[in-house]
């Protein structure tokens, strides 16, 4: 015997199917479309008015160009649901807002002072940078092994302080990597994180004012660091992304093959920031938001550059995966367009590796991280 349950209860398996199905059914009957490039986002756009709803669960964030619409549908809301309004951004998913009078500040000072205290480093000594200048970590048998489980904490904590502190995205992704066998080289890279961190801990990423006067289009930084990796001389990509003067996307990850040249590596690169490119674009095609075009992809290698405008196959590019010409492609579509960045601009630098600490601090700036000011 059995039951048959008439409507989903919290904490079954098939609760959270249930339930997007019952609000995403509900928003499409309140006049709200889906956006297909991101499932979490919701449009409403009239001749006059948009409003954007960005779902998590059962967190709503809701914005728009229309405060009476706004109010209006928050009472609808209260009236089918059960909904609490919390007024003003303020916190969000674990993200914390902040209006200053340069613009709007994201940051996460509440979870990183939790981490500090939860690791017993509250009260160490600041770092200036993240990592050593040049630091190349390696597995190394001959050292002292830690304690796995709190390398892997520490790890698993800084991931999450990544969506508002791009500026240690690399040093993270880096120690990330000797998880599986921590020693006493890759605990100390974790320390300094940590005491980096300390010394930062009210940064965050600000969203300026100046945006409004700013143009409609994206602004993407590619790069490399050519077998950076000492273990399985693996290359590692960067790209950062900026829209109304505003950092809205950065990666740091471990290319998958290795390559051959520098050349191969940067057109890698320039090839998961393609992806990212047009993916963003997409988003703010269904926000209904007019892009410049074409996207401007910046980067510091010309013989990249030279391998992505050039349709003919030859020797430096016939042995490159096929997945990764989707660059070349876009080039040749007119959806992108690859300049050259001189190396001292190229931002996306500092998430492929550690550098000195008056280049470190200057790319920090570009990437729009700042101290909170009232």
């Amino acid at each position: 015997m059995v039951y048959r349950l008439k409507k989903a209860l919290y904490g079954f398996k098939q609760a959270p199917r249930a339930w997007n199905k019952r609000i995403d059914g509900f928003l499409v009957k309140q006049g709200f479309s889906k956006c297909k490039s991101e499932y979490g986002v919701y449009v409403q756009k009239s001749t006059s008015s948009i409003i954007l709803i960005c779902l998590y669960v059962d967190d709503l964030l809701v914005t728009g160009s229309d405060i009476a619409k706004i109010e209006k549908f928050k009472t609808v809301m209260m009236t089918e649901f059960e909904m609490t309004d919390l007024g003003e951004i303020s916190y969000f998913l674990g993200i914390e807002f902040l209006k200053t009078s340069k613009g709007l500040m994201l940051h996460q000072r509440k979870y990183a002072g939790e981490i500090l205290k939860r690791f017993n480093m509250s009260d160490c000594t600041y770092a200036i940078t993240p990592m050593e200048t040049n630091l190349k970590l390696e597995k190394n048998e001959s050292e002292d092994a830690v304690d796995p489980t709190m390398f892997k904490q520490i790890v698993g904590s800084l991931r999450y302080l990544c969506n508002s502190r791009p500026d240690i995205c690399f040093a993270i992704g880096l120690i990330s990597r000797f998880i599986e066998d921590p020693r006493q080289s890759h605990m100390k890279a974790a320390m300094r994180i940590l005491r980096y961190i300390a010394g930062t801990l009210d940064f965050g990423i600000l969203f300026p004012k100046s945006a409004v006067n700013a143009k409609s289009e994206i602004i993407c930084y590619s790069d490399a660091d050519w077998c950076g990796d000492k273990v399985d001389r693996r290359s590692t990509t960067g790209y950062f992304f900026k829209y109304l003067n505003a950092s809205v996307a950065w990666c740091s990850r471990k290319q998958p093959i290795v390559a051959l040249s520098s050349c191969e590596a940067e057109y890698i690169a320039g090839s998961y920031a393609a992806c990212q490119a047009l993916w963003i674009n997409s988003v703010l095609k269904e926000l209904k938001i007019n892009v410049k075009k074409p996207i401007t992809l910046q980067i510091d290698n010309q013989s990249a550059i030279n391998l992505a405008k050039n349709p003919v196959p030859h020797g430096r590019s016939k042995h490159i995966e096929a997945r990764f010409h989707f660059l070349r492609e876009q080039v040749n579509q007119g959806s992108l367009e690859v300049i050259h960045c001189a190396t001292g601009s190229q931002v996306a630098d500092i998430m492929t590796k550690s550098l000195k600490i008056d280049k470190f601090l200057n790319l920090r700036n570009s990437l729009g991280v700042f101290q909170l000011r009232s």
